[in-house]
């Protein structure tokens, strides 16, 4: 059986993860969500998305990357919720047997407003 390798990034907040005021962590979203944009336009991320209501409230989001691990690390080292501390990222390759899973080109948000407005 032949498989393909995809890199997935958990998006994690740490135990020691900066507290900041609404409208500071509201920024840092829209930052975060840009630059994620960024990387899916540059074809880097081809999934991605937000936990809701699990098990554990550290675990954040999930994006499968179409890079290898290292590159994965340098592209979220970048990401600026990273920088600030309120998310960290464990980086992995994930083997599903070949053709399992089709991705679809579908736009991501910008920022919350996207979010909210739900087009």
């Amino acid at each position: 059986m032949r498989f393909d390798h995809h890199t997935v990034v958990l998006l994690v907040r740490p135990p020691d993860a900066p507290e900041l005021p609404e409208e500071a962590a509201a920024r840092l979203q829209d930052a975060h969500l840009a630059h994620q944009a960024g990387l899916v336009e540059q074809g880097h991320v081809i999934a991605a998305g937000p936990f809701l209501g699990g098990d554990d409230e550290r675990l954040r989001g999930l994006v499968v990357l179409s890079v290898d691990p290292a590159m994965a690390r340098e592209l979220y080292h970048n990401d600026p919720a990273v920088r600030a501390g309120r998310l960290a990222v464990q980086v992995m390759t994930w083997m599903v047997p070949e053709g399992n899973l089709r991705f679809e080109d579908v736009p991501v948000p910008r920022s919350m407003l996207e979010v909210a407005s739900g087009d």
